[in-house]
């Protein structure tokens, strides 16, 4: 007889020891077609057919039908047990010629994501989240629609299960763009009912479980996605018990050596530490007796990832690690969690600097404690947790603890607040962020601890840890942080950069002409702040490319005698060139990406300009018997001489522009370069370049560098631009008030290398900032040729 245990027992084997990967059968329905595959990578293992037969003996199946069931009346008061058996029929029918590439039937993904659901919600488990549970993989990959669903089990199911399945039948761009989609639909569903994400979470634990089965590069994915994404979602929601086995799971996919390192390391040294603590406890226990307290102590060990990580911060090898056990005592009420810590801080010298007061200011995932580390007997430093019973059991649970679904939503009102504060947040940050950017925000944000700040009408809010005067500017209103100068603090003027602490009083100072710049994305430390930072500069320089654009179509308009040109003939131009409207056209234009020349001949294709008849004229125009130019020529003229300019200093692989010179032939500029557009005489000049490098050619740049003064800087940038092996003709480094600022003259083959070159630069500790010369920024003598 399989019973539910079994077989949860037999997918949990994985998380404690190391398996080779398995490779599966190809993924097919079992009448033979096609599955239908998500444009979203899947997040679990896909179901393949056996070779032949039924997935599993139906007898098995029955047997854990009744197992499972047995286990929903005992621990599930709230759930209808002959509904949720109902869905587990479904399930075993609609995935019945699947399994898993573990060799297990599919249905046990099924059964054990409810199971990971019981142990999380126990009486909190009601039919609906039970039901969708069991039929979450439904939809996506099998026949099963949720129309049936929907008719089935109703609208509650059909919703839930609808919020855990994948977004699918959409092509996307990039993985990132799917991990963007997935996500943002996840807290839609989120905010609607949390009961998605804990199914979710609850599935993406099992599939752990089992991911040594996957494919490496599939595995190695879903690790990343786990500790990035999943891990950080549990944090937050406070499901402190899934959080670890997360992390811990992702470190032994990502890092098995360290993983299993970690783990006999650990195994070694256990006895000698628990002989340790266990008389810590002792003595602690003693204590609070004395002071009329009964308290459970208990020893708190450090899950692996928690160790790895802390190494990996800190620099430093497993055996300088020492704070590997902690101390936890549970309490019946509140008063008696300040009592023992009265009695700790009796026995030990605390350390003021590491106490944290939780319990008056829970954290915004309702996680409440008080945390003090005090230094014991041999200079070692230990950390202590005190909380009630009825606090354990939310910081192990999160607000699964405190959820119970009605109809008409959450009961919980406090809850309701706290999450819904976090959707908005990101639902702020999908408004303004790039698919891109979206992931690693949400990933950062996750993971923040707190600070809590007042402001003046002495309203809390909470910010993450670091936050700077900039970020609660931004956190108040948009544009309370576009026109942010400063702040008052306490009384005191303070910096857009001074990072807050808790309890301080907060006030935005502001100013109409105050707007953000490039700088601000320094200063802010929060997700949501550096989005509107970056969504209001890609505006600002869109609407600046519009305008230089419109200005420079204008004036070439003028030159030809043709006063205006109407938005009709604009937009035809833009369509014609593969572009959205006319502002696209324009935009392009002001940023450098499209040649005016080639607008132009498109607009009005009956005149030739005077650079098209200069280009045909060429040869007569520059002295007789010049070499044609090296790198760059002119289609269809030789003989002609060229230079490259100073001001811009261009490399293969920019758009480059020529400009007729009076007896030095033609200077070639990037397109963008000031030079060729800011006197008329000079765009009358310009001419159609292209670039016809030989392999050894090489081209001089001068970058610009800024970041902070320290020795060995000048080394360290030397160093990596050496490693691109680019040649430095000059360098040197100026600093005033710790701030350095350097010009370096590199030579490099192309825009490739010297995207290289300043990635190198930039990744060197102290560098804040890295740029080519503003193109046009110097600019040529009187009568000179540029």
């Amino acid at each position: 007889m399989v019973t539910t245990a079994d077989v949860i027992r037999r997918q949990n084997s994985a998380y404690g020891r190391l398996h080779p990967a398995r490779p599966g059968a190809s993924r097919r329905r079992a009448g033979g077609g096609r599955w239908r595959r998500s444009a979203i990578v899947s997040d679990r293992e896909e179901a393949s057919p056996p070779s032949g037969g039924p997935a599993a003996p139906g007898a098995d199946l029955d047997a854990l039908r009744e197992s499972f069931l047995a286990a929903v009346r005992e621990r599930c008061a709230r759930a209808d047990p002959g509904r949720v058996g109902e869905a587990y029929d479904l399930a075993r029918r609609a995935h019945a010629h699947q399994l898993r590439r573990s060799g297990d039937p599919f249905l046990t993904h099924a059964v054990g994501t409810c199971q990971n659901l019981i142990d999380l919600l126990e009486n909190r488990l009601d039919t609906g989240v039970a039901c969708a549970a069991l039929l979450h993989d439904v939809v996506e990959d099998t026949e099963v629609t949720l129309a049936v669903v929907r008719t089935d089990f109703g609208d509650e199911v059909a919703e839930l299960v609808d919020g855990v399945t994948k977004i699918s039948g959409i092509h996307f761009e990039s993985h990132k763009r799917e991990q963007a989609e997935n996500f943002r639909k996840m807290l839609l569903h989120m905010a609607r009912d949390l009961r998605v994400i804990f199914i979710k979470l609850a599935d993406r634990l099992h599939n752990m479980r089992t991911v040594q089965y996957l494919p490496p590069a599939r595995a190695l994915r879903m690790a990343r996605e786990t500790r990035d994404i999943y891990a950080p979602l549990a944090h937050r929601l406070g499901i402190a018990r899934m959080k670890r086995e997360l992390e811990d799971l992702a470190l032994k996919t990502l890092d098995p050596h360290a993983y299993r390192d970690i783990a006999e390391k650990v195994a070694r040294g256990r006895e000698e530490r628990e002989a340790f603590v266990n008389g810590l406890i002792g003595q602690l226990r003693a204590r609070a007796e004395e002071q009329g307290v009964t308290a459970e102590i208990l020893a708190r060990p450090k899950h692996f990832y928690s160790i790895y990580h802390k190494m990996k911060a800190s620099g430093r090898r497993f055996e300088e690690i020492y704070d590997l056990y902690g101390l936890r005592a549970l309490t019946s009420d509140r008063a008696a969690c300040y009592r023992v810590l009265g009695a700790a801080h009796d026995l030990w010298t605390p350390v003021p600097e590491r106490f944290k007061d939780y319990v008056a200011t829970p954290k915004s995932n309702l996680y409440q404690s008080l945390h003090t580390t005090v230094v014991v007997p041999g200079g070692q430093m230990v950390e202590i947790q005190i909380r009630t019973r009825e606090m354990h059991r939310t910081a192990e649970t999160g607000v699964a603890a405190h959820y119970v679904y009605k109809e008409g939503g959450p009961v919980d009102e406090e809850l309701d607040r706290r999450l819904g504060h976090f959707v908005s947040q990101t639902a702020d940050w999908q408004r303004t962020a790039p698919d891109e950017e979206y992931v690693e925000f949400l990933s950062t944000a996750l993971y923040q601890e707190e600070v809590f700040v007042w402001t003046p009408r002495r309203e809390l809010m909470t910010l993450p840890r670091g936050a700077t005067a900039l970020d609660f500017a931004f956190h108040v209103h948009s544009e309370v942080g576009h026109h942010c100068v400063g702040a008052r603090v306490n009384g005191g003027i303070v910096p857009l950069r001074y990072a807050l602490k808790t309890g301080d009083t907060v006030e935005a100072i502001t100013s109409p002409s105050a707007r953000p710049h490039q700088d601000w994305l320094h200063m802010v430390k929060t997700a949501s702040a550096r989005a509107k930072i970056r969504h209001w500069l890609r505006e600002q320089h869109r609407a600046d490319a519009l305008a230089l654009g419109r200005e420079m179509l204008d004036r070439e308009l003028r030159k030809q005698g043709q006063r205006d040109i109407g938005e009709a003939q604009l937009s035809e131009c833009a369509t014609a060139m593969g572009l959205a409207d006319a502002d696209a056209l324009l935009t392009r234009l002001g940023q450098g990406t499209l040649p005016l020349g080639q607008v132009m001949r498109r607009l009005l294709p009956e005149k030739e300009g005077l650079a098209q008849r200069l280009s045909r004229g060429l040869d007569a125009l520059l002295q007789a018997g010049k070499r044609p130019g090296e790198g760059v020529r002119i289609e269809g003229i030789d003989n002609v001489l060229m230079h490259f300019a100073r001001c811009c200093q261009p490399v293969p692989g920019d758009a480059v522009v020529g400009i007729v010179t009076r007896g030095r032939g033609v200077s070639v500029h990037r397109v963008e370069c000031a030079n060729t557009f800011e006197d008329a005489a000079a765009a009358e000049r310009r001419v159609e370049v292209e670039w016809n490098v030989g392999k050894n050619d090489v081209f001089p740049v001068r970058l610009l560098v800024y970041g902070t003064d320290r020795p060995s800087l000048l080394a360290d940038i030397a160093k990596g631009i050496a490693s691109t092996r680019a040649n430095i003709r000059s360098a040197g480094i100026a600093a005033e008030d710790r701030m350095a600022r350097g010009a370096f003259l590199v030579e490099v083959p192309n825009l490739r290398v010297l995207q290289e070159v300043m990635a190198a630069i930039g990744r060197a500790k102290g560098v804040t900032r890295v740029e080519r010369q503003a193109p046009g920024r110097e600019r040529p003598a009187a009568g000179g040729d540029e």
